[in-house]
C-alpha cells in the first residue's frame, strides 16, 4: 500500500504507516512496503475473487466451513493485448474486463450460496418446478443478467438523469452560468454516491461483504511489504487501498465535472444532454483509469492528494475482517502470485 491510515472505528486495530516508515502496533511491527503490486480483486459473496498477472483465482467460505478455490489461467502481463497496455485505451478495455469477470465469479459465489440454501428449503412450487424444468440451469444466469441490465439503468438514472432534472430546476429560480450547473451537478452525483454507500452498509449482507473487502486490501498489503501471508500476520495491515474500486468511482464522478464543463454541455433538454454524456464516458473511463494507476504506483504529495478522497471513503465500503475472512483472501491470493516475482512489479 502507498499508505497506513488509522481506523478509528477500532483503536486496536489502528495502525499508522508515516512516510512508507513501518511502526511499531498493539499487534505487533508492521513491515515497510517493499514493492508495489499489480495484483487486484474483488469482494464477492462469503468469499474473493483476485487478478493477478498470469493466473486469477476466487476462493470461497462455504457453508460447511471449508474453503473452495478455483483458479484460471489470465493474460495481465508482458504478453497481454495492445490495448491492454495502452495509455487511456487501456482503462476502458480493463474495465469492461474487470467487470465481466467480476460478474461471473459474483453468479458463481451466488450459486454456491444457493446450493447449501436449496437442501434446508420447503419443496418446489409448480411454478418453480415448470421454471426449472423449461429454463434448467440458465434461470441463476438469467436472473442475474436482468439483475445487473437494471442495476445500470438505475445507475444511468442516478448519476446521469437525477442530477440534471435537480439542477435544471434550481436554475429556473437562481440564475447559473452552465459551469456553476456542471459542477452542483458534479457534487449532487458525489453526494448519491457516499449516500449510496453509507446505507447499503447498514445491511448485514453488505456488511459482511464489506469485510471481504477490507480482507482483500490487508492481504495485497502484506504480500507487498514480504510479510508472512498468514491470518494473524495480515490482521495488522490496513484496509485502505489507493487501487480501489471506490478509490476510482470519486476519481470518474470528479473527472466528470471537468469533462462535462469543457464540452459545454447542453442544459436545455436533458434528454439532449444525457445522450451527449454517454459517448463521453469512455474518455472519463480512460482518464480516470490512468490516474488511479499513478495513486498505485507513486507515493508523492500529488498521489496522496488525490487518493485521499477515495481512501475516506472505503471507511464506509471496507470494514475490519475477522481472520475466517483473512484466511479466504489469502486463499485467493496465493494462486495469483507469480513464480517470477519482477513480473509483478509497477
Amino acid at each position: 500500500m502507498t499508505n497506513q491510515f488509522n481506523n478509528n472505528e477500532n483503536p486496536e486495530n489502528d495502525i499508522t504507516k508515516e512516510n512508507n516508515a513501518g511502526t511499531s502496533s498493539a499487534k505487533g511491527d508492521v513491515k515497510e512496503e517493499k514493492f508495489k503490486s499489480k495484483i487486484g480483486g474483488q469482494a464477492l459473496i462469503e468469499g474473493i475473487m483476485m487478478r493477478g498477472i498470469d493466473k486469477s483465482a476466487m476462493a470461497l467460505r462455504l457453508p460447511t466451513g471449508e474453503i473452495e478455490v478455483e483458479e484460471w489461467d489470465a493474460n495481465n502481463g508482458k504478453n497481454a493485448p495492445w490495448y491492454k497496455k495502452a495509455p487511456f485505451i487501456r482503462g476502458i478495455f480493463n474495465m469492461v474486463s474487470s467487470l465481466s469477470e467480476g460478474y461471473k465469479c459474483l453468479s458463481k459465489s451466488a450459486d454456491r450460496a444457493m446450493d447449501f440454501e436449496d437442501e434446508d428449503e420447503e419443496p418446489q412450487s409448480k411454478f418453480e418446478i415448470w421454471l426449472e424444468d423449461k429454463i434448467g440451469d440458465k434461470l441463476v444466469p438469467i436472473i442475474t443478467t436482468i439483475g445487473t441490465v437494471f442495476g445500470v439503468i438505475v445507475a444511468l438514472f442516478l448519476f446521469m438523469w437525477v442530477p440534471s432534472l435537480i439542477v435544471n430546476g434550481i436554475g429556473k429560480v437562481i440564475p447559473m452560468n452552465s459551469f456553476v450547473k456542471t459542477l452542483i451537478e458534479g457534487i449532487i452525483k458525489i453526494l448519491i454516491f457516499v449516500g449510496y454507500m453509507a446505507l447499503t452498509g447498514l445491511m448485514k449482507d453488505i456488511k459482511r461483504t464489506y469485510e471481504y473487502h477490507g480482507a482483500e486490501h490487508k492481504t495485497i498489503a502484506c504480500y507487498e511489504a514480504g510479510d508472512e501471508l498468514t491470518p494473524e500476520s495480515v490482521k495488522k495491515y490496513t484496509r485502505f487501498h489507493p487501487r480501489c474500486g471506490t478509490s476510482f468511482i470519486f476519481i470518474v464522478l470528479f473527472i466528470s465535472i471537468i469533462v462535462f464543463s469543457v464540452f459545454r454541455l447542453p442544459w436545455s433538454n436533458i434528454f439532449l444532454r444525457l445522450l451527449f454524456k454517454l459517448p463521453l464516458l469512455p474518455v472519463i473511463v480512460g482518464i480516470g483509469y490512468e490516474i488511479i494507476r499513478l495513486a498505485g504506483k507513486y507515493n508523492n504529495t500529488f498521489t496522496r492528494i488525490i487518493s485521499a478522497p477515495g481512501l475516506w471513503l472505503q471507511r464506509l465500503t471496507t470494514r475490519e475482517p475477522d481472520l475466517d475472512v483473512i484466511e479466504v483472501a489469502i486463499a485467493a491470493l496465493k494462486p495469483c502470485i507469480p513464480k517470477d516475482s519482477e513480473d509483478d512489479r509497477w
